[in-house]
């Protein structure tokens, strides 16, 4: 990608793109329930077990085995197609949360439950991935690109704000098990309106110069280094959720969790919303790491606070920083990854995402039930400060290799492309 910008990009110009709609309205449908099966799982377990631990456990086994199993989903359907690997993939996940959630309420065991929560992580379809993928492919080397980044990090943020809500009100108001219910069936009729629209779906190549590009992402240098951050930024969501709700209890005020974790996730889409108008002269590479040495000072600000209003603000900034570095990471990954393995690197780092949050939420509970006084923000700081040591001693892997153009001359796989 371009280091300048010579048109202002725009979210109006962004969503005249021919087609885009088709797209983006199942596939927020699709990638709606996403944010829904954790909270739904805890509060049935939790309901139907009386325990925190079971429950806790049955999400983690859950959110584990996605964040292992989603990579190999992203790169069979760089192979074969996003539509071949998500019709069944869909069907699947619909009929473990269904198995999932008979046996919670028939009272099994515990090992029961992790059994059944493994092929409902594990089949969890990744649509915002297959989202940003389609992107890819209608805006290629377009300066529009960051600002998709961008949408897709609010639409993101978004639907983790609604869907934990929605489940919520589902599992209390209504039943224990409908939110898992619900997210069972939106995951099933979103995913096959998503995989019926073809037209957008990234191209499978059938020649060799394809083979070549299809690759697994994961050897790319570059993409290992977008993990290890992807990975402190999962820290950062993992440890705040835990530390803030065990903040507000030792206040006695367990109600201002919400306000908090919400002022903490309205600088998120603010900073996604203002990056994706901004039209960019810096370089992707340098934006990442000038927004990541950010995002770890101002976390390593959060053990210190013991205040309210510190907190809120010091939260406020650490989200306005998360924006920013998602959104470039997931930049990145245009100018490192050949178009045949894109939907295998976004679900890498989603998964990344995904991971770190699930050992930082178990991290944070520990230090807090052993230390309390705020130990849990420990978690954001070392996770960030680790990620960026990493960003900054192997930031010449995330410079741009010259794919395009060797598989466009005809080379093959003889000239060093970005699998090295």
């Amino acid at each position: 990608m371009a280091s300048t910008v010579t048109s202002r990009p725009g979210y109006g110009q962004l969503l005249r793109t021919r087609g885009a709609w088709t797209f983006l309205l199942p596939g927020f449908a699709a990638r709606q329930p996403f944010a829904m099966l954790t909270v739904s799982i805890v509060l049935l377990v939790q309901h139907t077990t009386g325990s925190y631990g079971a429950a806790g456990a049955a999400a983690a086994v859950t959110g584990v085995s996605m964040a292992l199993f989603a990579p190999f989903g992203g790169r069979l359907a760089d192979r074969y197609g996003q539509r071949v690997v998500l019709i069944p993939g869909v069907v699947v996940h619909a009929l473990s949360g269904l198995t999932l959630t008979a046996l919670a309420l028939s009272q099994a065991p515990l090992w029961a439950l992790l059994v059944a929560a493994v092929p409902t992580g594990a089949s969890t379809p990744q649509i915002g991935p297959m989202v940003r993928a389609r992107w890819g492919v209608k805006l290629q080397g377009s300066p529009l690109m960051s600002t998709a980044a961008a949408f897709e990090s609010v639409t993101d943020e978004l639907t983790f704000v609604v869907g934990p809500l929605l489940a919520t009100a589902l599992c209390t108001a209504v039943d224990p098990a409908a939110g898992l219910v619900t997210e069972a069936s939106l995951t099933l009729l979103g995913g096959l309106l998503f995989a019926a629209q073809k037209s957008t779906q990234p191209p499978v190549g059938v020649d060799g110069h394809a083979r070549v590009e299809r690759g697994s992402a994961l050897r790319i240098p570059g993409v290992r280094v977008l993990i290890v951050a992807f990975l402190g930024i999962g820290a950062v969501f993992g440890g705040m959720q835990v530390s803030l709700a065990a903040f507000s209890e030792s206040i006695g005020e367990p109600g201002l969790n919400g306000v908090l974790y919400g002022t903490f996730a309205a600088g998120n889409m603010l900073s996604g919303l203002v990056c994706g108008a901004i039209a960019w002269k810096a370089a992707p590479k340098q934006r990442l790491i000038v927004g990541y040495t950010a995002l770890a000072l101002t976390a390593s600000g959060l053990w210190a606070a013991h205040s309210v209003l510190v907190l809120a603000g010091l939260g406020l900034l650490v989200g306005m920083c998360i924006a920013p570095s998602l959104i470039t990471g997931y930049t990145l990954v245009e100018s490192l990854v050949p178009a045949g393995a894109r939907t295998e690197a976004f679900t890498w780092l989603t998964g990344a995402v995904a991971l770190g949050q699930a050992v930082a939420v178990t991290i944070a509970g520990q230090l807090e039930d052993r230390y309390g006084d705020g130990a849990g923000f420990l978690v954001p700081m070392g996770g960030t400060l680790l990620a960026l040591a990493t960003v900054l001693a192997l930031r010449s892997r995330l410079a741009a290799r010259p794919h395009s153009r060797t598989v466009a001359r005809g080379v093959g796989h003889r000239v060093p492309v970005a699998v090295d």
